[in-house]
């Protein structure tokens, strides 16, 4: 009789993890969860993204190192458009998966993103070249809160953006799972 091997989840399966921050990405972590910086970074990371991509192709994103965070590539489906969308985002890997979290800087818009996983819930998760088909879900409220726990954990600049936007709008959770092949 063969063992059964266990399952691995998502966040095994692409070897998403973050690291231990140094002094130098603790700072920019806290910075980017201030109201001002939330507001910088909600408005320029995704250029300054772009040109960290093209100047190192493709091997680091400027989260990566302004921060030390590791950045997950979601393509979603445009919900007006039908055309692939990408967006560079944090997970919180969560119970073996990968869990996103719609903050969008402590903005008072829910991201685009998240609006587009509503609409449609499959996507393609990339990171470090793997990529996998997924099916987003929504959070139950309180696994919502224990992925914001974990994710403050390692970036505090959540739980700073979740007291700011507070009753002014929902903040989405979800859990990316793979999809049944």
């Amino acid at each position: 009789m063969m063992p059964i091997m266990p399952t691995r989840g998502l966040a095994d399966d692409l070897r998403y993890s973050h690291s231990s921050a140094n002094p130098a990405h603790r700072m920019v972590r806290w910075t980017a969860g201030t109201r001002p910086g939330g507001w910088v970074f909600a408005h320029s990371l995704r250029h300054l993204d772009d040109v960290v991509g093209q100047l190192t192709r493709g091997r680091h994103s400027a989260p990566s190192l302004l921060a030390g965070l590791a950045v997950l590539d979601v393509t979603t489906t445009g919900r007006r458009s039908g055309r692939p969308r990408t967006s560079h985002l944090i997970a919180t890997p969560y119970d073996g998966a990968l869990a996103l979290l719609g903050t969008n800087f402590g903005q008072p818009s829910t991201p685009a993103w998240a609006l587009n996983l509503e609409a449609e819930p499959r996507a393609v998760v990339t990171y470090r070249g793997l990529s996998r088909e997924v099916t987003a879900r929504a959070a139950t409220p309180e696994q919502a809160d224990e992925i914001f726990a974990l994710a403050g954990r390692f970036y505090p600049g959540y739980l700073n953006y979740r007291r700011r936007v507070g009753e002014s709008r929902r903040i989405r959770a979800f859990v990316l799972e793979p999809l049944e092949r």
